[in-house]
This record gives C-alpha cells, structure tokens and sequence, in this order.
C-alpha cells in the first residue's frame, strides 16, 4: 500500500501501473511540456552570440580608452562591458543546454542551466558594483587628471554598441530568465555609456573632474539594484519556493470545494525554469468515487482548474488520488 503514498513523486509509469490501482491516479499536463523553450533556442542563441560579439569589442575598446584617459566612469564601464561578456558566454551555454532533450539522468533535461546562468551573472554584477563604490569613494578625495575628449569618443562607440546589442536580444528578452538577465545587462551597459558620455561633457565644459568619479558611481548605483534583484529571483527558483503570483492556500481551497474531494494534503508548487511551473498533490476522495468508476473525471476537472482556474496555469502537474481509507493509512506521512 505504500506505493499509493509514493508514486505521485514518479514522472513517468508503465502503463499497467495506472490500471492496476485505481485508487492511485496521475495527471501530467504537457501544455507546454519540457520542450517549450526550444522553438526559439535557436534564434536566442543567435541573438547572444551577436550581442557577445558587440560587446566584446566595446570592452577591448573601453579598457584601451581607461588606460590612455585615466577615466574611471570607463574604467568601470570596461568592467561591466567584462562581465557582460562573461554572462553572455554563460548565457550562450545555458541556452545550448536548455536544448538538451529529458533524459533518464535529466528527466527536466537541462532547463535549470537558466537560473544558474542567471545567478552567476548577477553575482558577478554585485562584484563589480562593489569595485565601483570602493574605488568611486577614493576618487572623489583625490580625483585625476581625465583626458575628456577620448572619454566621450569611446562613450559613443560604447552607446552606440550598446543599442545595436539591446536590439538584437529584445525580441528574445521575455524568453526567460537567462535571456531577461542577458538584455538587462546590456541596458545597463547602455546607460553606463550615457553617464560616461554625460561625464565628459562636464569636464569638457567646466573642468570638474570628479564628474567622470560621479558618473563611476551612478553607473555602480544603476548595477546593485537590478543584480540584487535578479539574484533574488534565481534563488527563489533554486530553493523552489512557490510560483510567484501562485497562491497555494487558494489553490488547496479551490480543489477541496469540489463536492467529491475530502482532503488535499502534499501539495507542493515550484518552478523548474522561468516557464514551467509545476504542481504535485494527494487528492483524498469519497470512496464511492472509486467504486463507480468517475475518479478519472474529477481527475480531469482538477486538472483543467488548475491550467485555467488561477493567475498561474499549471499545465504541467502530478495528482494522485486515493480513497479516504489509504488516505488514513498513510496519515504519518502526510506533509503540507
């Protein structure tokens, strides 16, 4: 009997399996399946790889411009523009994994190479933040001497870079979180740009050289909010919290409305990658609904609540059901 408590955590059965025990029933909903993100793989992996080129060139640019100017807003730009292309090389490896197909070893196959990508590129980001504050402060004591013409070339080449980058990844930047992470990344890279370029101007028009140390900083101040931010996203989806606009004890009272259920218990909500929310739950029936035969249209009316019912549609979830007898057996082991 214990398998009845068990086989709602199996992602796959043999056929006889679901008609020898009726009291233990399974949905899968493959709305979306684990192949959703393939269909566009390809051409996201096309956008990063572009973008990686672009900004691999405005970095080398950035630091030949830190060095011959002494510029720290390009100095810390340069830095970004390193972690971005770091990120986007990440970005571009997690993207080729997420096309790995399921496998015996992977059964969500490599969908989670998203939210690793993501929370590396947003611990890098706050590295580089950090660097930017602690050398900033130093700076405005004792600003140098920044040679203002070079500064607003290389800023433009940098914005202009930027642009064409953002234009690429914008058609793929609601893809998921990897390529959410990948564009953000760059639009900060783009507005680090801005202020350099800002910068510039001001010392050109009035000598204040600490302008270009003000600019470092704002560009600083622009990274560790969004790389906080994304960290804490990535580290939601790692510790499979709760879907996030999903509410569970909504979701447990909506189920037990229906006249035929007695108990939801084991319910548990998380998300494998950005797109693919998944949900597995115990159902305790009536024992009738066992004996003349229409568990499996409850199991389908739940099912169909659960894609369309709430804010977040869980096309992808594992139900098992039992009668209130196993459900009384197993009462030790009963979780959330």
């Amino acid at each position: 009997m214990s398998n009845h408590h068990d086989a709602a955590h199996e992602h796959s059965a043999a056929p006889h399996d679901h008609h020898s025990h009726e009291k233990s029933s399974h949905t899968h909903g493959h709305g979306h399946g684990h192949n959703h993100n393939h269909a566009h793989g390809s051409t996201n992996r096309k956008r990063l790889g572009i973008a990686l080129g672009i900004t691999g060139v405005i970095f080398i640019a950035e630091v030949v411009g830190a060095i011959v100017t002494d510029s720290l807003a390009l100095l810390v730009d340069a830095g970004h523009m390193l972690t971005d292309s770091m990120g986007l090389v990440v970005a571009l490896i997690a993207a080729t994994l997420m096309k790995r197909p399921p496998s015996e070893q992977h059964t969500w196959g490599w969908q989670r190479a998203e939210v690793l990508s993501a929370g590396a590129q947003s611990a890098i980001l706050l590295c580089v933040g950090g660097y930017a504050i602690f050398e900033g402060v130093g700076r405005l004591f004792a600003p140098p001497e920044v040679e203002a013409g070079g500064v607003a070339f290389i800023g433009v080449v940098g914005l202009l870079g930027n642009v064409a980058s953002l234009m690429v990844l914008l058609g793929g930047k609601d893809s998921n979180l990897n390529m959410r992470a990948a564009f953000l990344e760059v639009l900060n890279d783009a507005l680090g740009s801005v202020a350099v370029i800002v910068s510039a101007a001001v010392i050109a028009l009035t000598g204040w050289t600490r302008a270009d140390t003000v600019a470092g900083l704002l560009v600083a101040v622009l990274i560790v909010p969004r790389a906080l931010k994304l960290l804490k996203e990535s580290g939601s989806i790692l510790l499979e919290a709760t879907p996030s606009g999903l509410d569970l004890t909504k979701v447990r009272e909506h189920m037990a409305e229906h006249p035929h259920v007695k108990d939801v218990h084991d319910l548990h909500a998380s998300v494998v990658s950005t797109d693919l929310p998944v949900l597995t739950a115990h159902v305790v029936l009536s024992d009738e609904c066992f004996s003349d035969g229409h568990s499996q249209e409850i199991l389908s009316e739940i099912q169909d609540c659960l894609t369309t019912h709430h804010e977040v549609s869980i096309e992808h979830c594992t139900l098992q059901l039992e009668s209130e007898e196993v459900a009384k057996e197993h009462k030790e082991h009963l979780h959330a």
